[in-house]
């Protein structure tokens, strides 16, 4: 006889362990297929660094919400980054599936955020957009300039 499927159980994670996403920025491991296999949600934690920043990139099949825990941060957003919101504690920030994207921070302190995506395999759907770099670069820089 066969093996009987795994019936789907509750699973606690205590994010500790971290990896390096394909945007350039560490996470702390959380709710995903990789590690509770889960199907339809992926959730964890991300905090960037002052003076860190994200690769261009969006993506492609999933949406993502943002819960700012601590912090100010910039996003850059639209088909040409030429977008851009300030986010900061107690924010809810929404993106699409498709649209570029890339957070930045401009602090001299950490941001900490909870993110969720509607992508159990939180990288599978990233595409990176470095087409848009030197655009982000010349973006970010003015507005650094204007936030002087």
């Amino acid at each position: 006889m066969g093996e009987q499927p795994t019936k789907p159980t509750c699973r606690l994670i205590r994010p500790s362990d971290t990896y390096d996403g394909k945007q350039g920025l560490t996470y702390f491991a959380g709710i995903a297929a990789e590690t509770v296999g889960s199907q339809a949600i992926c959730m964890h934690l991300l905090t960037i660094p002052p003076g860190g920043r994200a690769k261009a990139h969006m993506h492609e099949s999933h949406e993502t919400a943002i819960y700012i825990l601590d912090g100010e941060g910039l996003t850059l957003y639209g088909d040409n980054l030429e977008h851009h919101i300030l986010t900061k504690a107690g924010d809810l920030f929404y993106i699409p599936a498709g649209v570029p994207h890339l957070p930045v921070n401009l602090t001299d302190k950490p941001i900490s955020a909870v993110i969720a995506r509607t992508d159990p395999n939180e990288q599978e759907s990233v595409v990176l957009l470095p087409e848009l770099e030197e655009v982000a670069e010349a973006a970010i820089a003015r507005i650094a300039k204007q936030m002087a």
